[in-house]
């Protein structure tokens, strides 16, 4: 099934947006979580991690997900297809992985924001917590930004089934 051209430039335009999009908002949340693990100030290390929910549930959440239905589309709507490069499967695994880790991660940020408004959190607190967010943070967002980097370069390589379904169409024009 091949887009026409109208909806394929939509949807390109919505892939690069949500794509781009959760990559600033997943930098925005590091940041927020650098601060709220360094900082010597007791209110300044609280404020981030209610912020840092709104941000993780309202933004990032969406976007990722957004950016795997728009991912999903362009890949089954393109000649591109979903499994005839690696650098498409890869994209799609990256992007998965990414979503499952931000679902797993929620419940460890729900209960930052909320230990963070309840009680005096103090900068020895929950430290294993606050690091374990800066560091999925850094991770989500290398993983983002490798996925940013296959789409612009969009390395050459074939696989199995994109190197037949090639064939089958180079035969077929001859």
């Amino acid at each position: 099934m091949i887009m026409t051209p109208g909806f394929r430039k939509i949807a390109l335009v919505t892939h690069i947006i949500s794509s781009v999009g959760s990559l600033g908002a997943v930098a925005g949340f590091l940041a927020l979580a650098i601060v709220g693990l360094t900082s010597q100030d007791i209110p300044v290390t609280r404020s981030p991690y209610v912020a840092m929910e709104v941000i993780a549930l309202f933004v990032v959440l969406p976007l990722v997900f957004a950016s795997l239905l728009t991912g999903l589309v362009q890949a089954l709507g393109t000649t591109w297809g979903l499994f005839r490069h690696y650098w498409v499967l890869v994209k799609l695994l990256l992007t998965l992985f990414t979503l499952i880790v931000l679902l797993l991660q929620m419940d460890g940020i729900s209960y930052m924001a909320t230990a963070s408004t309840e009680t005096t959190l103090l900068n020895t607190d929950l430290v294993g917590l606050r690091r374990s967010l800066v560091i999925h943070a850094a991770g989500g967002l290398i993983v983002l930004l490798a996925t940013t980097m296959l789409s612009v370069y969009k390395p050459h390589g074939m696989t199995r089934h994109g190197w037949r379904k090639h064939q089958e169409r180079k035969g077929g024009r001859t």
